[in-house]
């Protein structure tokens, strides 16, 4: 795809070599995201970050990118902060903050939403996620992930192994990297869940159709036994009609390291999109996990930051201008990566 201009909306737009220039890309952002240099190439640009969900990572970690390549961001988050209380559209509200931005990453809770804020933008839209839909940024940062953390056991993507496990039904980070993995051969997946959340069947079709090994389960032991990646969802509660039907599955595939040990291999990465819920009756990944240095949960954290810096640079169109804006940084920076 040409990438500078247009929207980011879903994962469905994309081709292998689209995913491997976003990770070539991000690469070259490691500099600046690990603050050993300082670019200023999005100098006097503007994001508009507008998040009407609850969000930690996935709001500063698009906010972040932006000032790392020398940009400003001004914030939206609630609907109770803008005029969308008072009955506006979301045409109208596209038209007008298009105006005030260069770039735009919002979060809503509607399916499809953001692409019908998109369609009323006069600037690129990145969708940050659209209710039980779709989170292309999340599920490009869980891919590179993943292609990290294996190369390092000498694997590729290609043949994959990978187990999702939790709520697949409204987990919208599982569905957009189900469908970036569909562009991967020989890969192989176990959907763990209960039944009343499984993978829409549409998805585990597709996977299907093109080739790609999916096996649905309900045990979590024998799902995670042989496979390179153990990628575990918290229960989206938020998606639920009342609170006590989430707790029905609240905390029903924990993780932990005594299940880790008996039953995945010695180098099985553990992957969450964060956050993970740490209540007494849910810990879909124990804490017990801290130390295992195959939780890679954090280490896919701060890949945000480099996968959504490569976004900017190709939506803008500065790609081949970041090093040339750059300089070394003049503080202490902790050696935190």
């Amino acid at each position: 795809m040409n990438f500078a201009g247009n929207h980011i909306l879903s994962i469905q737009q994309f081709e292998r070599d689209d995913v491997d220039r976003i990770f070539d890309v991000a690469d070259r952002m490691a500099p600046y995201a690990q603050r050993r240099r300082i670019t200023r190439v999005l100098e006097g640009a503007i994001l508009g970050s507008m998040f009407f969900e609850p969000s930690t990572r996935t709001r500063v970690s698009f906010g972040s990118a932006f000032n790392l390549l020398g940009g400003e961001v001004r914030e939206t988050t609630g609907f109770e902060s803008t005029a969308i209380a008072k009955g506006e559209s979301l045409f109208d509200t596209a038209r007008v903050l298009s105006g005030y931005s260069d770039v735009i990453a919002m979060r809503h809770p509607m399916e499809g939403s953001v692409a019908e804020f998109a369609a009323a933008s006069r600037v690129p839209v990145i969708n940050g996620g659209d209710g039980s839909n779709e989170h292309p940024s999340q599920a490009l940062l869980d891919l590179y992930t993943i292609r990290s953390e294996i190369a390092a056991r000498g694997k590729s993507l290609d043949q994959l192994r990978i187990a999702m496990v939790g709520d697949l039904r409204y987990g919208r980070t599982v569905h957009s990297l189900c469908k970036l993995l569909g562009l991967y051969p020989g890969v192989q997946i176990v959907l763990v869940s209960p039944q009343a959340l499984q993978m829409p069947a549409e998805i585990v079709e597709d996977l299907r159709n093109t080739g790609h090994s999916v096996l649905e389960s309900e045990q979590l032991e024998a799902s995670i036994s042989n496979v390179d990646i153990v990628y575990s969802t918290r229960i989206q509660e938020e998606r639920f009609n009342t609170q006590e039907e989430a707790d029905l599955y609240r905390g029903r595939f924990r993780l932990n390291q005594n299940i880790y040990t008996r039953h995945c291999e010695p180098n099985t990465v553990i992957m969450h999109p964060l956050p993970r819920d740490s209540r007494e009756n849910a810990r879909e990944l124990d804490d017990d996990l801290n130390d295992n240095p195959n939780l890679a949960i954090f280490r896919q954290a701060d890949n945000g930051l480099l996968v959504r810096m490569a976004l900017f640079a190709l939506i803008l169109d500065v790609v081949d201008d970041v090093d040339t804006h750059a300089r070394d940084v003049r503080w202490y920076t902790g050696g935190r990566f």
